[in-house]
Formats: structure tokens, sequence, C-alpha cells
């Protein structure tokens, strides 16, 4: 009976003392027992334990030894505790941002996905368009040398395309019988005049003026000019060619007969272009011709001329456009010294179109997303919050901000598309958070708006500097 007693007392003590310590675990009252915490425990083992190692291009790989990476092979480096704490951010700052419609990043998250930030700022904003054109002959300096009568090309004084000739320069000579005829008809009315003018009889003076003026009349319907109409009067005797004269200084681009040639009235000789003034004619997309206008300075540039650009004005803007290229075509008039630039020649165009002091980022700082245009702001370290904007005009790598952005915020200029998707891993999509950090706004005729379908509580993101292998 004794020994019975000396064994149950000590079982009763030591079931009761497990149950006590099984009760003090579950409710979490055994971690305030000095020398029993599990956190002294743990914090005690990390201090003690080694350092840790990882690989500078693949921070999530983190080994207790040193070696190398088991992705890319590099040497594993020292992870410091500095870093440790530093890439760890409270779980309090995260509710808090993502509450505000906001997204917070640690600084491993933002290396790796190559956060980078610029300062907003005001600055003087012009729009370049691009055009292309070709080079064209000015036609208000075009002319063409006819023939004023019927005959044959008995010389030809300008023999081959791209001859150089002078205003009033004889390019050719023609006989004609018809003009044979008409200069001894005149002949003959001078002498019929001279004779008549002493006539007593003032009617038949004056019928000898009238044929002298009608045949002279005919002469100079057939191209013939009054200084060789007096040379012709002069010599008493009709000159069997009559040459034929260029009406204006160029260049010969068109040649039409050959020497011997029968030519009829009105037919073409030469076609001569003054080309010390030429026209460019440019394509504007139906987008952009909207900012182009008459007087507008324009650079033309061309490849067989590299860094020397030719400057001209904007003289017409067609009032139609091609259906085919949905382009505008502007003329471009401007002077050709040298000649250097060739009518078909292609060329660009550079038109700017100052705008003022505008706000101004880089396009990538700017998400489309179909119904809206957003920047993400940071507004302290580590945490961006998505900003509305308007954008306007685009030039090359920067486009205009007419609202949403002010001078001095920070926008993420790369990396955007990874924090509007962290937004969305830690509860509702970027549009939810656009919205959301745009505050509500009542609907048309002053309706409150609906109230907001509660959202399911954050996930936490997965931390990828506690990964370990």
């Amino acid at each position: 009976m004794a020994l019975n007693k000396k064994i149950t007392i000590p079982l009763t003590i030591l079931t009761l003392t497990v149950v006590a310590l099984s009760w003090l675990y579950k409710s979490g009252k055994l971690s305030k027992i000095p020398g029993l915490s599990k956190d002294d425990g743990h914090n005690h083992q990390e201090q003690s334990a080694s350092p840790l190692y990882t690989c500078s291009m693949h921070p999530f790989i983190i080994k207790d030894r040193p070696g190398t990476c088991p992705i890319c092979g590099m040497e594993l480096i020292k992870k410091l505790a500095e870093a440790q704490s530093g890439a760890i951010q409270s779980e309090a700052q995260k509710q808090q941002a993502g509450m505000l419609g906001q997204v917070s990043l640690s600084p491993t998250q933002r290396v790796m996905a190559n956060v980078a930030t610029t300062r907003v700022k005001t600055v003087p904003f012009t729009k370049e368009i691009n055009a292309v054109g070709i080079v064209q002959y000015d036609q208000s300096r075009q002319t063409k040398v006819t023939a004023w009568i019927a005959g044959r090309i008995d010389q030809l004084h300008v023999t081959t395309v791209g001859s150089l000739v002078t205003k009033d320069q004889a390019v050719a000579e023609v006989y004609s019988p018809d003009l044979l005829a008409t200069q001894q008809e005149y002949l003959l009315a001078v002498r019929s005049r001279d004779q008549l003018k002493d006539s007593p009889v003032p009617s038949i003076s004056r019928n000898g003026d009238t044929l002298v003026a009608s045949a002279k009349q005919r002469l100079m319907l057939f191209g013939v000019k009054e200084s060789q109409i007096a040379e012709l009067e002069k010599a008493g005797k009709p000159n069997i060619r009559l040459p034929i004269h260029s009406a204006q200084s160029g260049i010969v681009v068109e040649k039409m007969v050959q020497q011997g040639q029968y030519v009829n009235v009105g037919e073409t000789l030469f076609n001569v272009a003054d080309l010390s003034t030429v026209w460019v004619e440019i394509e504007v997309y139906e987008n952009e011709f909207s900012a182009i206008h008459i007087g507008q300075q324009v650079e033309i540039r061309s490849q067989s001329f590299p860094g020397k650009p030719f400057v001209g004005r904007i003289s017409f803007i067609y009032p139609f456009l091609d259906p085919k290229t949905r382009t505008v075509k502007a003329r471009v008039e401007m002077p050709n010294q040298g000649m250097k630039l060739k009518p078909d020649m292609f060329v660009n165009a550079i038109i700017k179109v100052p705008l003022g002091a505008s706000i101004v980022v880089p396009t990538t700082a700017v998400m489309d997303t179909g119904k809206r245009q957003v920047a993400w702001v940071e507004t302290a370290p580590g945490i961006f919050e998505p900003r509305e904007v308007q954008v306007g005009q685009q030039n090359g790598d920067s486009i205009q901000i007419l609202s949403g952005l002010k001078n001095g915020d920070k926008v993420a200029v790369s990396g955007g598309y990874l924090i509007d998707s962290e937004a969305q891993l830690r509860g509702g999509g970027g549009d939810e958070h656009r919205n959301h950090a745009g505050g509500s706004r009542p609907e048309a005729g002053g309706q409150p708006a609906a109230a907001p379908v509660p959202t399911a509580a954050p996930r936490k993101t997965l931390k990828m500097d506690d990964m370990k292998m």
C-alpha cells in the first residue's frame, strides 16, 4: 500500500505539470515566462548563426555556406545584416499604403524591377513634325518656246537638254513662206504710203498709213519684234529666216525638235525652267497638318548633302487630302543656290512647332490603360501612388503633360508595369487603385456615388529575400 502511494503521487504531479504546460503553450502565455520565450531563442539562434551568402545577380538565392550560384554559377557573396533589415518593411506600413491606394516596394524589389524615378520639370517644349517630300519645278518660273508660224527649222542654236539660255536669246531660226509673203506685203505698204503721203486727198494719204499698220500687225502676230520690223524697213528686202527667242532665262529641260524638222503653228520647241527657286511638296499626316500654316519655316534635309540643311517657308497648303496615303500636301518655296536641289529629288522635312513652357516627362513614365493615362508618383521613399494624367503632344521620347502632375513630383520612368502588377497582386487591379486615388465623385444629377464593393483583405506578397535554397 505504501509502495503504491510512492508511485501514484509522482505520476499525478507529472501529469498535472504536463497539462499545465500544454495549456500555457496553447494560450501563448508560455512566451512570457523568462527563459522560455520562443523569440529569445530565435534571436539567439540568429546571433549565433554563421553569416549568410547570396548571389549578386539573383538576390533570392541565400545559402549558409560559401559556394556558387546554382543559376548563373557566380561566386556567392556575404549577405549584409543591414541589407536584410532594410529589405524587410513593416507590415503596418504596407497595409497603410494599401488603404490609400498606394504600392510599397522594398529596396530589393526596386532593384530587381529596375524602378527608376525622375523629377517633373517645366521646360520649353517644341513639337517636331517629320515629313517626306519631293523637289519640283517652280511652276511660275516655267515657260515653253513655241513656233508662232508654220515652217521649217533651218537652224538650232540650242542643241542639248540642260543648256542655259537667257531671256530674248535666239534658240532657233525658222523658214516660212507665209512669213516671207507677209514681209513683202509690208514693204509694198511702206512704198505705197511714201507715194501717197503727198496726196492732196486726206483719205488717200490715211489709207497708206492704214496699209502699213495692218501689215505690221500681221508680222508681229508671227512673232516678229518691232526692232526686226525696223531693220526690215531699213534694208528694204525680206528676211528668209525668222529667229525664235526664249521668253525667260533658265535651263532647257526638254528639247522637242531637230534641225530640218517642219513644225506647225503653236508646236512646242523647248521647255525652259528657272531653277533658282524650287518647290518642295511635302506630305503631312492628317493628324498633324492642323499644326502647320502658311509662312511657317521648314528645314529640308537631303541625303546628297548630309549636315547641310536648307531652309524654306510654306507658301501653300493644298485643300484636299490624298485618300490612299491619308496625307495633306504642303508646298515649300525655297531658294536653290548653286542649283543643289534637283527636281524629283527625295528629301526629308522637319517642321518645329513651339508649344511654350510645358510639363514634360519621358514617354515611359505614362501607362496607357486604354481608357486613361496613368503615371506612378513616388510620394514617400518606396511608396508609389497612381496619378491619372492628361497628355498632349509627343516629341520623340518626351511627352507633354496637360494635367495631373506638377513641378517637383517624382515619377517612375521605368518599372511602372511591375508597380501596377504589384498593385493588382495586393488586392484589386490597377484601375481600382486609380479610381480610389482619384477620390470618389458624385454621379450626374447630384446623387452620391454608389458605395464601393468591399474587396478581400490584401494578400501578403512573397518576400524574395526570405527564400533560401
